[in-house]
């Protein structure tokens, strides 16, 4: 059995791992590599392997960076089942499309600039069509039952804890040219636990090879409490100044772990009322597929929905699909909480409400999710003083906040407890969806915690003979 790393290795996005077993091509995740627009477009365009050679694909869950890419490898010749979770498969019904709804913006946006130095015009990795001709290709099954997927390997899906749908990817395989059976586990992103949304991460027993996801290595998530503590000063400060409070969240999980959230901060007056704006046309048709999947809930929330109570809506709450609308916001006065799409700050309307808002020393930027390397949230993140929104430059006046308990990724310590709760040989783990100082730091600490087996971070397009 062969693995290449083909995405998602020395980076966060992109995720691509390749098996080769019994004659048979499986993809586990077929990514977006997200990152500078260049690099990014051409990555993406191009795949280290013929889409028609492949198999199969598993899909991990529906975010972008693990999903994105599946139009254009369909569009490439890919004619296989797309295996996934049942919510993982509705949320790729909303996220596809609206991947190449941004995708087009992009191409136009880039298209202006090259027009300009006489340079031909480019093309997006796939349209609307593609993503919905992309979604016949799925087969969904549920958490804890065994499908057999290709000759020789039988796939079982584990809760993962870290969006609605998301799974540990369990393969069961046996190896017909050395006559070996093994069991191979895919973490997919691993949730937190006491996630306020989600069933904790589900153990796994009996596991000889580890592909671990590594983003958070070496770095620590403060406590849920003083996150709460965290975000009612923030709130409660901006409206001292007058200001708004933008949140750029993926408007998939991450909103709706916010909306709860605040749902909560207000029932016990934590903050006053306000107008709370979901400002993302996706967020909102997200939230809707959430509220269809109560299998993938913690008792609390699952009882909450039993119980005929919206955990995701409130008085004061606007959910905002039209473009007008989202435009007549940056015309309110008085202070209120915007949450916008995208996380990264990389596209959407958030970029409009930066705009608007980011030169203005009454407002907060408030950062509650990861940024990948070379995006604006990133640099936002880090202190710039000028960043560069939709062509222009602007200074950044806005005091900018960070809270990373809202992650959807398990932490450097919650890591090492996933890691513990694999039970196995564990012979051999592989290290990726990390930058490669973070995945280093998982590394060195796994090293005395497993002795017996061999740990090392995954390079890209490095293959590795089991």
């Amino acid at each position: 059995m062969k693995i290449s790393f083909h995405g998602a290795a020395g980076t966060t996005t992109g995720s691509q791992h390749l098996i080769e077993v019994n004659g048979r091509r499986i993809l586990l995740d077929c990514g977006l590599y997200q990152g500078r627009r260049h690099d990014a477009f051409q990555r993406n365009r191009t795949f280290p392997f013929d889409a028609s050679t492949i198999d199969a694909v598993v899909l991990s869950h529906a975010h972008i960076d693990h999903s994105g890419n599946l139009p254009n490898l369909v569009k490439q010749g890919f004619h296989g089942n797309i295996y996934t979770t049942d919510a993982t498969r509705d949320l790729c019904t909303i996220m596809l499309p609206d991947s190449a709804h941004i995708q087009k913006a992009d191409v136009e946006y880039l298209n202006r600039k090259r027009a300009k130095n006489n340079e031909p015009p480019l093309e997006p990795c796939y349209d609307a069509i593609d993503a919905e001709r992309s979604l016949r290709q799925f087969v969904t099954f549920g958490y804890e039952r065994p499908l057999p997927v290709a000759d020789g390997v039988t796939v079982t899906f584990l809760d993962a804890g870290h969006l609605l749908g998301s799974a540990q990817v369990m393969l069961d395989i046996n190896d017909r040219d050395t006559g070996k059976k093994l069991r191979l586990l895919f973490s997919g992103d691993v949730g937190r636990p006491n996630n306020d949304l989600l069933n904790a991460t589900a153990p796994c027993d009996g596991v000889d090879y580890l592909i671990m996801e590594s983003t958070y290595g070496g770095r620590h998530h403060e406590s849920g409490t003083d996150a709460s503590d965290h975000i009612c000063r923030i709130i409660n400060d901006t409206i001292q100044r007058g200001g708004k409070v933008l949140i750029p969240a993926f408007a998939v999980e991450r909103t709706q772990q916010l909306l709860f959230a605040l749902h909560k901060l207000r029932d016990i007056q934590c903050i006053p009322s306000l107008p709370i704006f979901v400002d993302s046309p996706l967020a909102v048709s997200a939230t809707e597929v959430f509220r269809l999947h109560p299998e993938c809930f913690n008792p609390g929330v699952y009882q909450h929905l039993f119980d005929r109570e919206n955990p995701f809506g409130f008085d004061g709450l606007r959910l905002v699909r039209d473009v007008n609308e989202s435009k007549r916001i940056n015309d309110l006065k008085q202070p209120a909480v915007i949450i916008s799409a995208s996380g990264m700050c990389e596209s959407g309307r958030i970029l409009h409400h930066l705009r608007n808002n980011i030169e203005k020393p009454e407002t907060t930027l408030l950062f509650v999710g990861y940024c990948a390397e070379h995006t604006l949230g990133a640099k936002l993140r880090s202190g710039a003083k000028s960043v560069n929104i939709l062509g222009d430059v602007f200074r950044v006046r806005a005091h900018v906040e960070i809270i990373d308990s809202y992650s959807g990724h398990a932490d450097h310590g919650e890591l090492l407890e996933y890691f513990k709760h694999v039970t196995g040989s564990k012979k051999q783990v592989f290290l990726v969806h990390g930058e490669p100082e973070h995945a280093e730091a998982l590394r060195e600490a796994l090293v005395p915690v497993h002795p017996s087996g061999k740990i090392s971070v995954a390079k890209l397009h490095e293959s590795v003979i089991l």
